[in-house]
C-alpha cells in the first residue's frame, strides 16, 4: 500500500481486540499507519534507544499497567485503581523527580494549592506560577475593550510564556498543567523545557469535564455535529 495514504485512526471500524495495532494478525482499514508507514514507526522506535527517552518511556508503561487492578482475572474483568494524581505522584517517584512545576489557571487556584499540598506532603519540591504572572495588560496582545471578559475594565492577560519561562529558570524536572485555557496550554508546552503532563483541561462550562460534550454529542450536545458560520 501507497505510504501516502493520511492516518485516520479515529474512523477505524475494526473491533479494537482485532486490530493490527494490538494483534500481531490484526485486521486493518486502508488507512491504518501501522500497515502503511513501517517507516515512521521504524523511526520512532528508534527514537526509544535514546537512554533517558528509553527511561521515561519505561516508566511510563509501567504506570500505565499499574494502574489497573484484578489483572489476573482477564481483559473483561479487569479494573482502573488509580486517580491520575496518584499516578502522576508515582511515575515522579519512578523518575527519580524531587523538583514539580505547576503551571496553573487563576480560576483553579483553589485545586491548586490542593495540589500543591498534597505533593508537598508526598516530598516533593513545587514550583507554580500562575497565569496572571506579570501583570500584563491585555492591550499588550492587541486585545480590543470588546475582547476583552469585562470590557471597560483593566484585565492582566494569561502570561504562559512567562510561567514555562519561570520554571525552566527554576529547574523543575517534571511540570504539571492545571487548568490553563486552550492555546495558553499550547503555548506554555512549546516553551517549557522540562517534560510536561497534564492532570486537568479547562471547560469553564462543564467543569473542567470537556468529555461530558462528547459523551453527550448524539443527545444534549448535538448542535456540536452540525456546522455554523456564525462569527466568533
Amino acid at each position: 500500500m501507497s505510504s501516502t495514504i493520511t492516518p485516520e485512526c479515529a474512523r477505524c471500524p475494526i473491533k479494537v481486540t482485532e486490530r493490527l495495532c494490538r494483534e500481531p494478525d490484526g485486521k486493518f482499514p486502508p488507512f491504518c499507519p501501522t500497515a502503511n508507514r513501517p517507516d515512521i514507526v521504524a523511526r520512532a522506535v528508534s527514537a526509544y534507544d535514546e537512554p533517558e527517552t528509553l527511561r521515561f518511556a519505561h516508566a511510563a508503561s509501567a504506570q500505565e499497567g499499574q494502574g489497573y487492578a484484578d489483572k489476573e482475572l482477564g481483559w473483561a474483568r479487569v479494573r482502573p485503581a488509580k486517580s491520575r494524581i496518584q499516578e502522576v505522584i508515582e511515575f515522579s517517584r519512578k523518575m527519580n523527580y524531587t523538583r514539580l512545576g505547576m503551571g496553573f489557571c487563576s480560576g483553579l487556584r483553589k485545586e491548586a494549592a490542593v495540589v500543591e499540598k498534597i505533593l508537598t506532603g508526598h516530598g516533593f519540591q513545587v514550583v507554580s506560577a500562575i497565569c496572571k504572572v506579570g501583570q500584563i495588560p491585555k492591550e499588550r496582545l492587541g486585545i480590543q475593550e470588546e475582547e476583552k471578559i469585562i470590557p471597560g475594565c483593566f484585565e492582566s492577560m494569561c502570561n504562559p510564556i512567562a510561567q514555562a519561562y519561570l520554571l525552566n529558570e527554576e529547574k523543575t524536572e517534571f511540570n504539571i498543567l492545571l487548568g490553563l485555557c486552550v492555546g495558553h496550554d499550547s503555548l506554555f508546552l512549546k516553551n517549557a523545557e522540562a517534560p510536561c503532563t497534564v492532570l486537568a483541561v479547562k471547560d469553564r462550562l462543564l467543569g473542567h469535564n470537556p468529555l461530558a460534550a462528547i459523551y453527550t454529542a448524539e443527545s444534549y450536545y448535538r448542535g456540536l455535529n452540525h456546522k455554523t458560520n456564525a462569527k466568533r
